[in-house]
């Protein structure tokens, strides 16, 4: 097992103190057409929140009067053909057209299945990021590799993608996500950082799975300290910002609660003090922690509005 060299001064440590700001902090989040008022909360202007994704190619228009918040490109899949550029074609020319495109994420959880994965072959992502994701590197944007899951099957996946790329994949970030408690984090992201030492981290996709609110409060703040300590972790985004009824991590796991109020983990990230808010959870949804998929459906469901 790898233990990174701060896990067990964290450990030690007490929640001193959950109002803190940091440089890394950005967002996932996929705008609801249902809810379009719970945009106002992640506005950068009133935050230290600099970049977010939206598991897509093309900014939200929610933020699209902010130049202070970063957009970032992600190719969530592969396409079904193998000649399309898209992706490439879109980012193109979004710098072309002044957005400033600095990163890309690629390949979301291509080894979940179908739980809210992609679910891409090794190789046909290797031949997609060598066509629309490599070019970008001649316009200076960095790269993200794929971000697979936590388990087992996320480092098998990602040896056999690199071992298709055959040196044609020059990745500059390691995308990771976590479900479970800090201490499985902690472990996973020295295992991570032991396995691909040259590169640096983003954590894009993190939370305790259907916790207590006692504990999910806790996880969130030993993580937060975790990742401001650690210097190959330059970016994370807690995987929260919906709404508790509508959240499939757990109701506790939510930046909003269910009437759309910032719960203290949520005021907590954008650097803010404790509201009190108590998030709840919808009586009739129950069921299996299915990753990102809530906000691929509401990406989908946006995109046909």
């Amino acid at each position: 097992m790898y233990i990174s060299q701060s896990l067990t001064l964290l450990i030690l440590l007490s929640t001193v103190s959950a109002q803190t700001k940091s440089s890394k902090r950005g967002l996932v989040y996929v705008p609801s057409p249902k809810h379009p008022l719970d945009d106002r909360w992640w506005d950068s202007s009133t935050s230290d929140l600099t970049w977010y994704y939206n598991y897509g190619s093309q900014p939200s228009p929610a933020f699209s009067n902010n130049s202070n918040f970063q957009f970032v490109p992600m190719l969530w899949g592969a396409p079904s053909s193998s000649s399309d550029t898209t992706f490439l074609d879109d980012v193109t020319s979004l710098i072309k057209g002044g957005t400033n495109i600095s990163y890309v994420l690629t390949f979301n959880e291509p080894d979940g299945g179908d739980n809210g994965g992609s679910n891409v072959d090794a190789q046909i992502a290797a031949e997609t990021w060598i066509r629309e994701v490599e070019p970008l590197k001649q316009l200076g944007v960095k790269l993200g590799a794929p971000a697979v899951t936590g388990a087992p099957t996320g480092f098998n996946w990602l040896q056999n993608f690199f071992t298709h790329c055959a040196g044609n994949c020059s990745a500059d970030f390691l995308p990771v996500h976590w479900y479970g408690n800090f201490e499985g984090l902690a472990s996973h992201v020295g295992q991570v950082n032991g396995t691909y030492q040259n590169m640096t981290m983003w954590v894009t996709e993190y939370a305790q799975d259907h916790a207590t609110l006692e504990e999910s409060q806790s996880f969130y703040n030993q993580s937060s300290q975790f990742f401001d300590r650690i210097d190959y972790i330059t970016h994370y985004s807690y995987f929260g910002s919906f709404r508790s009824d509508a959240s499939n991590v757990g109701p506790n796991a939510a930046m909003l609660t269910q009437k759309g109020d910032l719960t203290d983990i949520g005021s907590w990230y954008l650097g803010g003090t404790a509201t009190g808010k108590v998030p709840k959870g919808a009586a009739d949804k129950r069921g299996m922690f299915t990753g990102s998929s809530i906000l691929i459906a509401m990406a989908t469901i946006w995109t046909l509005l």
